[in-house]
């Protein structure tokens, strides 16, 4: 009898934070992993290990999801060892803080790099993943955005403009893509990560958040468990930004 094939995830950014727990959520779930870096490859090697002792196949592939040739010969090495591709997570991102009232700090040379990681890159991934996903017989597309998209707040005002057009090109590839392919994103308030830890601590992050319903900040875990919902736990569900932000918008 031929062997069953795993599904297979491919999670962008994955090396830390919500990337490793997404990537850890779909090994868990008996998917083969696709665990992507740019530049953090210690931190990626670490999540390959925790995958492969899930029991499944991991695959190590380092790739700026920037640039679109990049983008392409990831998914060309996806097909030559997997054969298939099921889901699809956007989750690498990139910001400055910058205070919102500093419009000078915010260069061009820093608009050009956040739009091209956080918008140009899920497009880039997403177009190059199709072919794959339809010749698996469809699959889920998700992007991490963030309530800053919603809200202009966050980081910067580049960052906040790169995750809200983010949020409305989720809702045109799903009409795009549909019906055999579903593409939604979740929208995190403050995630408790390295990429918040730079630039606060534990005791502002609590104040920030301790006014919120659920009086808390978001573990990557939690963002994982709305991402493996997107992908797995639904079949109509497209077009969709779920906020997962403790109850802070409504």
């Amino acid at each position: 009898m031929a062997e069953k094939k795993h599904k297979v995830a491919l999670v962008t950014g994955s090396a830390t934070g919500i990337g490793r727990a997404c990537a850890l959520r779909f090994a868990e779930n008996g998917f083969d992993v696709v665990v992507n870096y740019s530049r953090s490859e210690a931190e990626a090697r670490e999540t390959l290990g925790l995958v492969e002792a899930c029991g499944v196949k991991g695959l190590l592939v380092q790739c700026d999801v920037g640039s679109d040739a990049a983008v392409r010969d990831m998914l060309h090495t996806i097909e030559r060892e997997f054969g298939r591709l099921d889901v699809l997570v956007n989750n690498a991102g990139t910001t400055w803080f910058i205070d919102h009232k500093n419009l000078e700090e915010l260069t061009e040379e820093k608009w050009d790099r956040i739009l091209q990681v956080n918008l140009k890159g899920p497009f880039f991934c997403i177009r190059a993943a199709v072919p794959l996903l339809r010749k698996s017989g469809g699959g889920a597309i998700v992007s991490v955005s963030s309530v800053a998209g919603l809200s202009g707040d966050g980081s910067s005002i580049a960052y906040a403009a790169s995750k809200g057009a983010l949020n409305t090109m989720t809702k045109s590839l799903a009409r795009a893509l549909g019906p055999e392919i579903r593409v939604n994103a979740v929208c995190p308030g403050p995630v408790d990560t390295r990429w918040l830890r730079a630039v606060m601590t534990g005791e502002e992050l609590e104040k920030r958040t301790t006014h919120f319903p659920m009086q808390r900040a978001a573990q990557p875990e939690d963002i994982a468990d709305a991402v493996i919902y997107l992908a797995t736990g639904t079949s109509l569900t497209t077009g969709q930004c779920l906020v997962v932000d403790g109850g802070r918008t409504m």
